[in-house]
């Protein structure tokens, strides 16, 4: 079926040694040893995709190469090292659609990315009388987070309904968003449902309704083309490792007014100014929400792995994935005894979760992994969504650029094995 790929699999998959790895054996000993017989097929992409050797290069070029602090030092290794890490931020940008650097600030992970404009924005302007409006399907990183910050600040919190395809019910999303709303969180694609939510019309409520929108891209940003000034988004975040780069770094864009207006959310070194025993002022953006020694690595290396994703180009990686999504989803729906959440499989991200009837979703990833088929089992930091849908759990299959549709065949046998397995 490698025709009916939009992207050449074979030699993206070349690029990626940890999937011609075998498993099976004793996992705490890392790499192959006894018993690792079976090959590996990762379907965990949701999570953490695996990560190329152009990034690796990138990482082993920046240690072995110019390591160095930046912004310290006049010389040449931290000067090398700066002008990288300031370039990282310009292809952030270039990738995302925003004006410029300024409009870029590196975080570890898009919890915090959340958690700084919570904590930095929220706290100063949240009041009681004040709604935060977000949907039934929020990750944790964005519940919890606002949900704390409004128990803080006296300001409440309000959930746009999901329907029983999956889909945010926008009546509804109009009823909430009022006069009293401030900020707007709200999930592009569903990690759990694999929904793709109408976030430009969702901005054009919020900004109607005098609120800022904070979308978390950390489903999108890897798997499509996303242009946060096309979506009209204030504060948009994702992460480097759902996107081929490496764990540790993530991103949050802000309109440049915005974050020029907010106070700093972490204090330290480099993002300062001037300092007095009385005082002190704040470094340019996006440099004063970045305290302290950054992520220089994980910056450069997610400079390569954009890199990397514009070369196979976004739009080929979008088409790709929903069409094993699709494939996979048509695949568990040929069985009468799995259920699968959210919308069609025409309609989704490139993730699938659901679950086999009288079988718990650890229980079933545990029957796949003996068949080295690697996906996701649990609540997937949606607990509040698995309760709506009145299930402790599901099992959910993710799909990236180096999937295979023989790949969802392997998970479809092993789904099989585990009904015949629990009849």
């Amino acid at each position: 079926m490698q025709e009916s790929y939009p992207i050449d699999v074979a030699t993206i998959r070349e690029d990626f040694p940890i999937l011609d790895r075998k498993v099976g054996g004793d996992f705490t000993v890392p790499g192959e040893g006894d018993g690792d017989s079976l090959p590996l097929v990762y379907l965990d992409n949701a999570a953490t995709t695996q990560t190329p050797k152009q990034v690796v290069d990138a990482i082993v070029e920046y240690y072995y190469g110019y390591n160095s602090n930046v912004h310290r030092g006049i010389h040449h290794l931290s000067q090398e090292a700066s002008v990288a890490y300031e370039n990282a931020h310009d292809r952030v940008a270039e990738f995302i659609g925003a004006s410029g650097r300024e409009e870029i600030v590196f975080t570890k992970n898009t919890t915090e990315a959340m958690n700084l404009v919570a904590y930095a924005w929220g706290l100063e302007e949240l009041e009681p009388g004040d709604k935060v409006v977000l949907t039934e399907m929020e990750h944790h990183a964005s519940l919890v987070t606002w949900q704390q910050i409004a128990k803080k600040t006296g300001a409440s919190v309000e959930y746009i309904r999901v329907d029983e395809d999956g889909r945010l019910d926008m009546d509804h999303a109009a009823d909430l968003i009022d006069e009293d709303t401030k900020m707007v969180s709200v999930v592009h694609i569903s990690n759990t449902l694999g929904t793709v939510n109408p976030v430009s019309e969702l901005a054009d409520m919020a900004h109607e309704a005098g609120s800022y929108i904070f979308v978390d891209g950390a489903q999108s940003v890897p798997t499509r083309p996303v242009d946060v000034t096309d979506i009209d988004a204030d504060f948009f975040a994702f992460s480097g490792h759902k996107m081929l780069g490496p764990t540790g770094i993530g991103v949050l864009y802000g309109k440049e007014e915005i974050l020029e207006a907010m106070t700093p959310y972490l204090y330290g070194g480099e993002m300062i100014r001037r300092v007095t025993y009385d005082d002190s002022t704040w470094e340019d953006l996006p440099w004063k929400f970045e305290a302290g020694t950054p992520v220089i690595e994980q910056g450069i290396a997610l400079h390569a792995a954009i890199d990397y994703l514009d070369e196979i180009g976004m739009e080929n990686v979008q088409a790709h994935e929903e069409r094993l999504a699709a494939y996979a989803y048509d695949r568990l729906a040929e069985f009468d005894d799995i259920e699968i959440y959210g919308p069609p499989g025409d309609e989704r991200g490139g993730l699938v979760a659901f679950n086999l009837d009288g079988v718990h979703a650890h229980d079933l990833s545990s029957i796949l992994n003996d068949h080295a088929v690697a996906v996701r089992a649990g609540d997937h930091c949606t607990q509040p969504l698995h309760d709506k849908l009145d299930i402790a759990a599901s099992t959910r299959a993710s799909f990236y650029v180096y999937n295979t549709y023989d790949e969802v065949d392997k998970l479809i046998e092993a789904v099989d094995d585990a009904r015949t397995l629990f009849a």
